[in-house]
């Protein structure tokens, strides 16, 4: 990671300081009453937004609001409600499967560590995390595509591995703060440091970042531009 103001250590907690106060509320998106609903919310975000994922919960929660109710629901009715999601047939399995197994192993109720969530099918870390921190507490770091985008983008970790790049966070953010910075980055890959033509002249730590201070910009913004 390059040092271009002060140690390291220096560096990430001015980038951190400015993401608390560009994002102050910054949470998860995802509408959820339950630990179980916020763990099959998290399964259906994978390749889509947290938006579309509120638009078809209400009427997956309202039919099938827990593990035993889902795991015996009619997999068709599940394919239809949850169709608009993308790679729904895959998901509604393993939704199905995932409720059965907590149905059955743990009676109903999600499992509260890393390693059993990621037991179940359709589960990786990044859910996991998810559901460990935002209903249980946990302090933990989910690594999705923007926080993977962001964090390497901006030189809070130097890591082309999704889980590499967990375990660098994790050593670089100091932990009280891992479950908050996963939403700062995630907010800020969305509203500034997009994929595709980052808005890098309005973004707060553009000063700080490696991917702004490692390429030309000026030549970037005169053939592209800017997103809307």
């Amino acid at each position: 990671m390059e040092q271009k103001n002060g140690t390291d250590s220096q560096r990430i907690k001015q980038i951190l300081g400015i993401l608390e106060k560009a994002y102050p509320k910054a949470t998860t998106e995802l509408i959820f009453k339950t630990p179980f609903q916020l763990l099959i919310a998290t399964m259906l975000s994978a390749q889509t937004t947290d938006r579309q994922v509120n638009r078809v919960t209400p009427e997956l929660f309202g039919r099938y609001p827990d593990a035993g109710t889902l795991a015996n629901a009619p997999l068709e009715e599940i394919e239809e409600i949850i169709r608009s999601c993308g790679f729904y047939k895959t998901k509604a399995a393993n939704i199905k499967e995932a409720s059965r197994i907590i149905e059955e192993k743990y009676g109903g109720q999600v499992p509260r560590t890393v390693e059993e969530l990621t037991s179940l099918p359709g589960v990786g870390r990044k859910t996991a995390n998810v559901v460990v921190s935002n209903a249980f507490g946990v302090d933990a770091i989910a690594v999705d595509t923007h926080v993977f985008r962001v964090s390497n983008r901006i030189g809070l970790a130097d890591s082309k591995d999704v889980e590499e790049t967990e375990r660098q966070l994790m050593e670089r953010i100091p932990q009280s703060k891992w479950s908050r910075a996963h939403h700062w980055l995630i907010h800020h890959g969305r509203k500034i440091c997009s994929a595709r033509k980052p808005k890098c002249s309005q973004c707060p730590i553009v000063h700080l970042c490696s991917y702004y201070h490692n390429y030309d910009l000026c030549s970037y913004y005169h053939n592209y531009g800017e997103s809307e």
